[in-house]
């Protein structure tokens, strides 16, 4: 992975620092080869995507616990909805709260470049968690799923579940635009051309809601009657898609597979409504954000990019991989 070397080797602060410490009035970094004197501003802000969603839940929970472990306190923010202009103004709020870092999953590529640069400007450490924009220069570091990835497991996972079958295979996304389904929709798109029994429909969008999920499933059982199989980018499209089927007596007939692994969907995973999960680790991404903005804080090595682990759930695995579940409370 590409490195932003963000340290700061200036003879004349570093010697500055020395004396600080020497006085006990400053902290000397212990890693990255050396860093600044500890700040005296410790406040971070997570900005999630969506409030009392448990995958942003589960990652708030790890930032969380990283934070208090490093001596930070960590404020969290959080929209209504997964909406660029119900998020846009919470981020230029933050600017009067004067945190030294804001970690935030920014809700299109393009929408808050504007406001994450007004906290830049402000001299706040920016860190991407989960999803990122188009533009790489605003934030220091960026930690996601590898969620092109992800796409690829879901088709490979979709193919092995309907086997020799044949039939018609759909995927559903959220919104245009969003980084992370984006990619899951690509991956998806490039792997499963490789099994000539599954014809691909293309993807529909769901405005991230599940209602409009389940009629987007039911209008496509509607025109094609030999769908076989449905990959469901996110929770909310996965947990719409499940009712349809269920609506349908398609459940399990149609193969499903969804993405995120939140109380509900293990649930129908568990009962044979979902076949299988391909499952992020939320937890991992809040508290390798938190590292990665004290490290920008305290002007230690950075590292820009940072992927965190995929795993494929199913009914006969997926007590073994429990840990991979969201979480509805810290």
């Amino acid at each position: 992975m590409p490195l932003n070397k963000n340290v700061v080797r200036i003879g004349a602060a570093v010697a500055a620092t020395l004396v600080l410490a020497a006085c006990g009035g400053g902290k000397i970094g212990e890693s990255g080869g050396g860093g600044q004197a500890a700040p005296n501003n410790k406040k971070l802000t997570l900005i999630t995507g969506v409030k009392a969603e448990p995958f942003y839940i589960s990652m708030r929970c790890g930032a969380e616990a990283e934070a208090k472990k490093s001596g930070y306190e960590l404020n969290t923010q959080e929209p209504d909805k997964f909406e660029a202009s119900l998020q846009s103004p919470i981020v230029t709020g933050v600017l009067a709260t004067k945190p030294a870092g804001v970690l935030i999953a920014p809700t299109d590529t393009k929408a808050l470049a504007a406001p994450m640069k007004q906290l830049t400007g402000a001299g706040i450490k920016v860190v991407e968690v989960d999803t990122a924009l188009e533009d790489k220069s605003v934030a220091q570091s960026s930690i996601s799923s590898n969620n092109e990835q992800g796409g690829q497991l879901a088709a490979q996972t979709l193919a092995k579940l309907v086997g020799s079958g044949t039939g018609s295979v759909l995927v559903l996304n959220t919104k245009a635009g969003t980084s992370t389904t984006d990619a899951r929709a690509k991956g998806f798109e490039a792997e499963i051309k490789k099994y000539p029994n599954l014809k691909y429909l293309g993807q529909q969008y769901t405005d991230n809601e599940p209602s409009v999920a389940a009629q987007r499933v039911s209008a496509t059982l509607s025109a094609n009657p030999d769908l076989v199989g449905v990959f469901a980018t996110n929770l909310n499209t996965g947990e719409g898609a499940a009712t349809s089927l269920r609506n349908a007596n398609k459940q399990g007939a149609v193969k499903l597979v969804g993405f995120d692994a939140s109380p509900k969907q293990v649930d129908d995973l568990r009962n044979g409504g979902v076949q299988a999960l391909i499952a992020q680790d939320p937890a991992t991404i809040g508290a390798k954000g938190v590292q990665q903005a004290i490290a920008a804080i305290e002007g230690k090595t950075v590292t820009r990019d940072i992927a965190t682990d995929l795993v494929a759930l199913t009914k006969d695995d997926m007590q073994s991989k429990s840990q991979y579940f969201y979480k509805q409370s810290c």
